[in-house]
């Protein structure tokens, strides 16, 4: 089981709308409304319901067209499940145009060409996709583009890769064996079609173990859901373990999704999705310190993802490693400027630096992070009378002067 999107951490805090006709705050309100709507495709598309998400992704990118990665990616990814090629190819290629060729971009273009039987096309974009593999099924999609082409010696390549990649995944194993067969292998053939059939009986039993599960966290108490679910825990079948642990978690029973997941992330320690699973349920259940590395090990995987710089950011801040927490905060600022829960971590984790270096009467260093507080909260008074001391410090006169006349102004009009 693949999470295609992580779920939103943080929700905007908006106020209700009035007769404020300050551009800045008709701007904060727009991107919190934006991100609402972003937040509800997400939640959306966990349950797949992609009628739903694409509705809600569409009214983000009406308030905001510049949610590329935050509400055009997704969006393509809800019209490819429910099978709209012609506009789910239109979104990527603006995704594409505007922020380049990308694995997770050239992974879904592939897929379309596949579907359209565009072989040299899905090719060359699974094979930029295969560079940084976004999806364990990547090397499977390339190896089967090369197979429908008749390329055998690319197929057998690139089906093998998939097979250590995926060991549990029946369609390899089924595509093995018709390459097999058309070389004339037939014994491996035969092999291969019975470890297909085997993987996919076991495939279509955990499935209605999952729906049973289901069924029973939202119908009966957890101690008698439990005894069902538990049969998904397989120490060996990571797509077991992923399982279990989202269906846990989409109960926001964390505590019982902590071990399948923790146990995923031994079997794959170089998957974003299982560190971030990892790390999201530590942090979930306010174990920051054990939520800290696996963490980290996402955001290096996959340092372009919000929901996971957003939490890192979080949990370094809670546990006092005040510069490391300022640049994944930075980072998740940078990815999602209008997102205020974020936006007020990196203001304080800010001032906190910032004092401490005044402290040590190193008025430089702290000069750059006053100036981040202040273009985050550019009304605070209290930001421009510490740069006005700052500036005086070093003995910059005329920023002092301006800096303190605006604190005065700002102070006035907040009376």
């Amino acid at each position: 089981m693949v999470m295609l999107l992580g779920a939103s951490l943080v929700s905007a805090q908006v106020g209700p709308p009035g007769g404020n006709s300050d551009p800045q705050a008709e701007t904060s309100v727009t991107a919190g409304m934006a991100e609402l709507h972003v937040g509800k495709a997400l939640e959306a598309m966990k349950n797949n319901r992609y009628q739903e998400a694409v509705r809600e992704f569409r009214a983000a990118l009406a308030l905001d067209p510049n949610l590329v990665v935050q509400a055009r990616f997704p969006l393509a990814v809800a019209l490819f499940g429910l099978k709209d090629v012609d506009q789910c190819r239109k979104e990527l290629d603006v995704v594409r145009s505007k922020t380049g060729d990308s694995p997770q971009v050239a992974y879904y273009l592939g897929r379309l060409d596949l579907m359209e039987g565009h072989l040299d096309p899905a090719i060359r974009n699974f094979t930029l996709a295969a560079s940084n593999p976004p999806f364990p099924d990547t090397a499977y999609y390339l190896g089967y583009a090369y197979l429908k082409k008749g390329d055998k010696a690319k197929a057998e390549e690139w089906l093998h890769k998939a097979a250590e990649l995926a060991p549990r995944d029946f369609r390899v194993e089924e595509r093995l064996a018709l390459l097999y067969q058309s070389m004339g292998r037939k014994e491996e053939a035969e092999k291969a079609f019975a470890r297909s059939d085997d993987l996919h009986k076991q495939d279509i039993e955990a499935t209605g173990v999952a729906l049973e599960c289901g069924r029973t966290l939202d119908t009966r108490p957890l101690e008698e859901a439990r005894a069902v679910c538990q049969k998904l825990f397989d120490t060996e079948d990571t797509s077991k373990l992923v399982t279990l642990g989202t269906l846990y978690g989409g109960h926001r029973d964390y505590a019982d999704a902590l071990e399948p997941f923790r146990r995923a992330a031994e079997l794959e320690p170089d998957s974003y999705e299982m560190q971030y699973n990892l790390g999201l349920t530590y942090f979930r259940l306010k174990r920051y310190a054990e939520a800290r590395t696996p963490l980290e090990k996402a955001a290096q995987l996959r340092p372009d993802m919000f929901e996971t710089t957003a939490p890192l950011g979080a949990v370094l801040y809670a546990l006092g490693d005040d510069p490391a927490a300022y640049q994944a905060l930075g980072r998740a600022h940078e990815l999602r400027p209008e997102n205020a829960e974020i936006s007020g971590l990196l203001f304080n984790v800010a001032l906190d630096i910032a004092q401490q270096s005044a402290s040590r009467k190193d008025y430089s260093a702290a000069l750059p992070y006053l100036l981040q507080a202040a273009e985050i909260h550019p009304g605070d008074s209290q930001v421009h009378r510490h740069l006005a001391d700052v500036y005086n410090l070093l003995g910059d006169g005329t920023r002092a002067a301006g800096e303190r006349h605006l604190a005065d102004r700002l102070g006035q009009a907040g009376h």
